[in-house]
């Protein structure tokens, strides 16, 4: 007995790009996947420090450094926008990994301090 197909909706596209987009994850050979991990960790690491160690010592304060951050991150994005247009290499998973891994460890700390 076979199962009836689904029918092709927006949302059973979406649960198969995005199963595909976990399982593309999980591919590769384990130093692929333990790159793009510790990218990860890294870049959480780098986030945290950042917001605790450097800020005090940055010239212009709070307001100066998220600037320049926010400029570093969209260069970083539109960069990466124009040179690669398929499957991205293991080099701009690591720089992807590195950038989401410090926007999260800003933001929890943004929200950990309520501003």
């Amino acid at each position: 007995m076979r199962p009836t197909p689904l029918q092709r909706t927006r949302f059973q596209r979406l649960s198969e790009g995005l199963a595909e987009l976990i399982a593309g994850q999980l591919r590769g050979s384990w130093r692929h996947r333990s790159a793009v991990l510790l990218a990860l960790l890294l870049g959480f690491y780098a986030g945290g420090n950042v917001t605790s160690y450097v800020l005090p010592l940055f010239p212009g304060g709070r307001p100066a450094m998220v600037l320049a951050v926010v400029v570093l991150l969209e260069l970083v994005v539109r960069l990466r926008g124009r040179m690669v247009r398929d499957q991205p290499g293991l080099g701009w998973r690591v720089v992807d990994n590195l950038r989401l891994g410090l926007v999260y460890a800003v933001v929890l700390e943004a929200y950990k301090l309520g501003t």
